[in-house]
């Protein structure tokens, strides 16, 4: 039988073609495991959509604290009868009294009302502090009355640093302003009489 030498150099460059094929097949499942493994959200991204729960037992009427949820702040307010009056006295200067334009989530079901707070602890605000208009953090503003950048007739409320929009103690943004939407509420339950869970409620995690 008569061979040619071209063919053995073809067969020798085929066998060498698919070794080296199977080999980069090995190299790359080895590579991409790790790579798509890489996709998966570590434990503290996982952690950070998590409830959180924190003691509100030191929190003075007329105080505030702010907690850190899902990376935005929430406010959590402790409103005296002074303030929830000041609710009361703004229906009429806020653009959206009864918080029908939700912005980024919807209103809890059990904050459907003037002071958009649970009717267990009505004086007890939490809301997210975080401007409807452009994301910056309003500032806390509770004194009413006259003062400079801020509405005549002031009930108390916050006052957003950048452009100037304004929210009452309920977090309901005043008319004719930049901002186009109320502060949003999140899910929220008490555990205790000090204590509650923000971003979860009795019909679990937001």
């Amino acid at each position: 039988m008569i061979v040619s030498v071209g063919a053995h150099v073809d067969e020798a460059r085929r066998r060498w073609l698919i070794a080296t094929s199977v080999a980069g097949g090995i190299a790359g499942v080895a590579t991409v495991t790790p790579f798509v493994e890489s996709f998966a959200p570590p434990e503290a991204a996982r952690a950070a959509g998590a409830p959180v729960s924190t003691d509100i037992g030191a929190l003075k009427p007329g105080d505030m604290l702010t907690v850190a949820w899902r990376g935005k702040p929430v406010f959590v307010v402790n409103r005296t009868p002074e303030m929830l009056a000041g609710v009361r006295s703004a229906d009429t200067l806020v653009a959206d009294p009864h918080s029908t334009r939700p912005f980024s989530m919807p209103l809890p079901g059990y904050c459907s009302n003037e002071y958009r707070s649970r009717a267990e602890r009505t004086n007890i605000l939490l809301i997210v502090g975080v401007c409807t208009h452009l994301g910056c953090t309003p500032r806390p503003r509770f004194q009413a009355g006259p003062q400079p950048n801020l509405p005549d007739g002031w009930p108390g409320g916050f006052l957003c640093p950048c452009h100037g929009s304004t929210y009452d103690l309920a977090g309901r943004v005043f008319k004719d302003k930049p901002a186009p939407q109320n502060l949003d509420v999140p899910r929220f339950m008490f555990t205790s009489a000090n204590r509650v869970v923000i971003g979860e409620d009795e019909r679990g995690q937001a």
